[in-house]
């Protein structure tokens, strides 16, 4: 969680992890970081954001990677919730996510994006959600 928190997980969201609160799963090419995503526990589910992966590695399935390893991690028996950038739905929706109306979300994952509550379209974003009965899907990708 420290290498992955120092090279990447700063430079994307310029915040440290709680380590109370927060796994980050990173992914690798040989021996470089080049991906990293978060999954935090709220008083009320789990919250998935900060899926990046640097530029230079993109669209080699590294995000796949670490999603995987998070899905496998913390969504086998939790349902995993996240605001997912209009644009990535379809990756997120291969990995058994599918979208959900914002008052679903939990509401300490709902209050992070309050500032726009009832305007996430604005912002490019969609409520989505995984259960754990969604089956292997992390299997399967």
């Amino acid at each position: 969680m420290v290498r992955a928190e120092e090279e990447l997980w700063i430079h994307y969201h310029q915040q440290k992890a709680d380590a109370a609160t927060d796994r980050l799963f990173a992914a690798f090419a040989g021996t470089q970081l080049v991906g990293v995503a978060r999954c935090s526990r709220h008083p009320d589910g789990f919250e998935v954001d900060g899926v990046y992966v640097l530029d230079e590695y993109r669209r080699r399935g590294f995000a796949r990677s670490v999603m995987k390893q998070l899905i496998v991690e913390c969504g086998r028996h939790e349902t995993l919730y996240m605001h997912a950038k209009t644009e990535l739905m379809d990756f997120y929706g291969e990995m058994g996510f599918y979208p959900i109306p914002e008052p679903e979300l939990p509401k300490t994952i709902r209050d992070r994006f309050g500032f726009c509550m009832g305007n996430l379209a604005g912002i490019d974003v969609c409520p989505m959600k995984r259960d754990p009965s969604a089956g292997n899907s992390e299997q399967n990708t």
